[in-house]
């Protein structure tokens, strides 16, 4: 199951490497045809629809990577019997909330049939808005595929905070240093 993981982390973290770098080909191609007095009519359509892309698509690697919007530090003060129910409630939200937003998606795709971007009429809005189907298909697909860890954690120590751990602080050296100011 890692390995499964592991493999669609990486396909998805080509996915967003690939978006970053068209969006960053955009605006440096818009940046210089302005430059020269010459603005490409099609560069402020472009990137915007590249950066949605963008953003769903990054959403669901921060999904694969246990990373999106959470409140661990809330749900790791409950006890482990109660930690696992309401974890498995909050994925239960979240996926819900993905097929909800894929099937939403999926009828705009539809809807959209015939219509094309403005500044370049021979792109179809299909094609443009189809990252928001598929990039919650692929947020489904990863939190699926986390489940297990999900559980595991809920069962056991409780989740890692992102966010402690990305200023330098692991959840034993932020309960040290609160005590530690208690004590002042």
């Amino acid at each position: 199951m890692n390995t499964l993981r592991d493999g669609f982390s990486r396909l998805l973290e080509v996915i967003v490497v690939i978006n970053m770098l068209m969006l960053a080909g955009i605006v440096i191609v818009g940046f210089l045809s302005r430059l020269v007095g010459s603005p490409f009519t099609w560069y402020d359509e472009a990137a915007s629809i590249s950066l949605a892309w963008l953003t769903y698509y990054g959403a669901a690697l921060a999904a694969a990577k246990g990373a999106h919007i959470a409140c661990p530090s809330i749900v790791n003060a409950f006890p482990p019997k109660v930690r696992l129910p309401v974890a498995l409630m909050g994925e239960t939200v979240t996926i819900a909330f993905f097929v909800l937003l894929a099937v939403t998606g999926w009828q705009v795709v539809h809807i959209l049939a015939g219509s094309t971007m403005i500044s370049l009429t021979s792109v179809s809005l299909q094609f443009t808005q189809s990252a928001l189907p598929i990039a919650s298909i692929l947020f489904i697909i990863a939190e699926l595929l986390r489940l297990p860890e999900v559980i595991r954690q809920a069962r056991g120590e409780g989740f890692v905070d992102h966010e402690l751990e990305e200023v330098g602080l692991s959840p034993n050296m932020a309960s040290q240093s609160d005590a530690g100011s208690a004590t002042r």
